[in-house]
């Protein structure tokens, strides 16, 4: 049987739940929908870490930070097997475009042809010396950080220009899928050799700008979250940068915040109508998309101002879970929803297993395949999260309905734990911590976090 192309489309900071397929009647993702209603859907994938650049490491590598060297904002070493990799080695032909987000001396993360790289969207650092040089210190910037904070972020929400450096990221693809399926110049297309195609949009991680008829669109369909209040802890309580409760119409003005959603609303659509031309694209160059394996994933979330949180770095629901849907229906069954605990970590020995390659020791990443033809009745529903940055050491474990949180920081010590029971409290108002119903479970997943820490 021939080897299975597989195209990899990753979205930057889209949360589970803004989505068509997911439940939410407002947004547009047409493409999404018909990836979910062919795919199988995985309603509680989780990021292996809620921030940009360990998370995506992570993915390549089928391993948690500590394992793949990436607590914080680290890269991999130049080298490391990563799912692009292994695919070269069994004579896969690889290529990437757009946002990969390596950080460090080697910006291809395993991949053969990185013809849009990351050094033309900022993201990587060839020298040691571009380490050495001091941030440039922008008016509204967060000292040290070089960027704008949450505040100036919501308030700067406006009509604009769609991202250009997607637009870069999807020209480039398309191209690259018409010279290696068709070659209308030169007919040297290699059609039948295997392909690993990745496809990475910044949409819709803020800024939180978007198209005028997207943003009027979406800008009066906007509500308040449910919970909107800030969670009664040190570090899940604030919003990241600076460390600040955002609460609406008490500590940010409400039209702002209703702007702000808008935006992302609009990003979000403008991000599945790119993935969508990139579809398209390889239907009018020739190919059957029920021959490919398509993956659709986001690193991390956006907690919108939800629990009066910006952005991403906490283990709520809308920064840790994410979307996750593999799309392959001469192998796998269509429109199955999968309601046990994944990681995006587990995508790599995934796509070994569905491309019959044999999967590298010394992963964290499980195959997702029996349970995607209903053959993993002994599935262990647990999955992994780390925030190691700015001195924190947080973990948290999702096991079953359970979500456990550690919190430790180098210089002020342990912080309160978190258990949520989100079959009773979907929405995580309640620290279920001191309740003795609990306490059993509790005790269980406080060694499995010093055991995965």
């Amino acid at each position: 049987m021939p080897k299975l192309n597989v195209l990899v489309l990753m979205s930057d900071e889209h949360r589970a739940d803004v989505a068509g397929f997911a439940g939410d009647s407002v947004v547009r993702t047409p493409t999404l929908d018909w990836l979910a209603k062919d795919g199988v859907v995985f309603d509680h994938a989780y990021t292996p870490s809620p921030i940009c650049v360990p998370a995506r490491q992570c993915i390549l590598a089928g391993q948690y930070p500590k394992n793949c060297g990436c607590e914080g904002w680290i890269g991999l070493a130049p080298g490391h097997m990563t799912y692009a990799a292994r695919f070269g080695q069994y004579g896969y032909r690889t290529a990437a475009f757009g946002k990969l987000h390596m950080i460090g001396s080697d910006p291809s993360g395993g991949f053969q042809s990185r013809p849009v790289g990351d050094v033309s969207f900022g993201n990587a650092h060839p020298t040691l010396e571009a380490y050495e040089k001091p941030p440039q210190e922008l008016p509204g910037n967060v000292p040290g950080m070089n960027k704008w904070s949450d505040r100036k972020e919501i308030q700067r929400a406006r009509p604009g220009e769609d991202n250009p450096k997607d637009a870069m990221a999807l020209q480039g693809a398309c191209k690259w899928i018409h010279d290696q399926f068709v070659d209308s110049r030169y007919e040297r297309h290699d059609p039948d050799r295997p392909t690993l195609l990745y496809c990475g949009l910044s949409d819709p991680h803020y800024p939180y700008i978007c198209n005028p008829e997207r943003f009027s669109y979406y800008l009066p369909q906007m509500k308040s979250f449910v919970v909107e209040e800030p969670f009664d802890h040190p570090f899940l309580g604030l919003s990241p940068w600076p460390p600040e409760p955002l609460q609406a119409g008490v500590d940010i003005a409400e039209e702002e915040v209703m702007r702000a959603r808008a935006a992302y609303y609009g990003k979000v659509e403008c991000m599945d109508g790119r993935f969508g031309q990139v579809l398209q694209t390889l239907r009018d160059n020739g190919e059957d998309l029920d021959d490919w394996i398509i993956v659709y994933l986001s690193d991390h979330g956006d907690q919108l101002g939800e629990h009066g949180v910006w952005e991403k770095q906490k283990f709520f629901e809308g920064s840790a879970r994410v979307p996750l849907i593999i799309r392959a229906p001469k192998l796998l069954p269509q429109g199955t929803r999968i309601s046990e605990n994944v990681s995006l970590c587990d995508l790599f020995a995934t796509l070994c297993e569905l491309c019959g390659l044999e999967t590298p020791e010394g992963l964290d990443s499980r195959s997702l395949v029996p349970l995607m033809k209903g053959e993993a009745q002994d599935w262990p529903d647990e999955a992994h999260s780390f925030f190691l940055q700015q001195g924190f050491r947080n973990v948290m474990i999702k096991q079953g309905s359970l979500k456990y949180q550690s919190y430790r920081h180098e210089e002020q010590g342990e912080m309160p734990e978190v258990l949520f029971d989100l079959a009773a409290d979907p929405l995580e108002r309640r620290n279920l911590i001191d309740e003795p119903e609990y306490r059993e479970a509790l005790q269980a997943l406080r060694q499995r976090s010093y055991e995965i820490a």
